[in-house]
């Protein structure tokens, strides 16, 4: 039976947020989406938090450069065909960003700019709770607190709270909406967002918290009872299935290379792939897998060893077969490209197939 969250505690516990901003002030992070005139502009803002969703900010960062340069401001975006804004995306991950992405900027330029509060922006096609307060906050000033991983586990020590997460997600977004009762956060909204999430992520980290070099440590409830490290609690993850597949590498003298586009809405929608089987819950024979090969007659040659690749709700076990022929010649729904350029507009997942042992036969 599941537990429920216990109601909102006082906002007493919290610590004042001046301590907080003053050490943001000398450290916060050189970020590619930040300015260093403290200035930030919408585009930009809504861009990184799609980008920085499930994705680290070690990978977002030259990938943020490198988008703005093909896609400078959000009407270049929403111009752009949905295809070019899903090879530029490929990479990242959770593609389904890169689709609401498309569609939000066209609805933007719709409306003829973004909202300037949460409320309007979470209206827009993949902009959640989280990611509303925190453009709201960072380009708009509103008083909100946008909670992420890293704030969650910020709140979750100072409160010293043991409730595993996810039950605990409530109790703690109610605790970090009560900053906002302190002026000195009303009053610099975006920067107390950054200020939370830098501090979760360079001092308040999931192991090792460095609490000696927090602005806040002395008040955290969780440092003073010694169980800093062990919150926030979680409960155990569920085994995620094992699925496999079997996919094909055709390739002729002039490097190009055949592949295939998913259909437009599921999983990797609308991004390019090797050709392949169906994903299954048993292993594909080689017999079978080559019944389903894209060309009938080449050499298939298996490729030695599996990729793996996890998905949020299942792993997936390929195998790769690779063939040689004069000409690629792509029949319907297939297209041929040099490797090169097919690798930058695959995804990770498709990546991981190139990266087997293919070269050797």
């Amino acid at each position: 039976m599941t537990r429920a969250a216990p109601p909102p505690g006082p906002a007493a516990i919290l610590p004042e947020a001046a301590p907080l901003l003053d050490w943001y002030d000398r450290h916060r992070r050189v970020l590619p989406f930040r300015t260093s005139d403290g200035r930030a502009e919408p585009y930009r803002v809504w861009l990184s938090e799609i980008m920085l969703q499930q994705t680290t900010v070690a990978a977002v960062g030259p990938r943020f450069e490198r988008f703005l340069a093909r896609f400078p401001d959000i009407a270049a975006l929403a111009a752009a065909p949905e295809a070019a804004v899903m090879e530029e995306w490929a990479g990242l991950g959770y593609y389904a960003r890169a689709r609401n992405l498309h569609a939000c900027a066209r609805q933007v330029v719709a409306l003829g700019g973004f909202p300037r509060n949460a409320e309007g922006l979470r209206a827009l096609p993949g902009i959640g709770a989280y990611t509303a307060a925190a453009i709201a906050a960072i380009a708009f000033g509103e008083p909100v607190v946008p909670v992420d991983g890293n704030v969650e586990r910020v709140v979750a020590r100072l409160a010293a709270e043991e409730m595993p997460l996810p039950a605990i997600k409530p109790r703690l977004a109610a605790l970090a909406a009560g900053f906002m009762a302190d002026p000195a956060a009303r009053a610099r909204p975006g920067d107390f967002a950054q200020a939370l999430f830098d501090l979760g992520a360079t001092i308040c980290t999931p192991r090792s918290p460095a609490c000696a070099l927090c602005p806040w440590r002395g008040g955290c409830a969780a440092q003073r009872a010694g169980i800093q490290a062990m919150l926030p609690r979680k409960s155990p993850k569920r085994a995620r299935p094992l699925r496999h597949g079997a996919h094909f590498l055709l390739r002729d003298a002039a490097g190009l290379v055949l592949l295939r586009r998913r259909p437009p809405r599921g999983l990797l929608g609308g991004m390019l792939e090797l050709p392949g089987t169906p994903w299954r819950d048993t292993p594909w024979g080689t017999a079978e897998a080559l019944a389903l090969a894209p060309v009938q007659g080449p050499a298939w040659r298996p490729v030695l060893g599996l990729a793996r690749h996890g998905f949020t709700h299942f792993e997936l076990e390929m195998r790769l077969f690779t063939a040689t022929v004069p000409m690629v010649d792509p029949a319907e729904g297939l297209e041929a490209r040099p490797l090169a350029t097919a690798e930058a507009a695959l995804p990770t997942v498709m990546r991981k197939l190139l990266a087997l042992p293919w070269k050797d036969g």
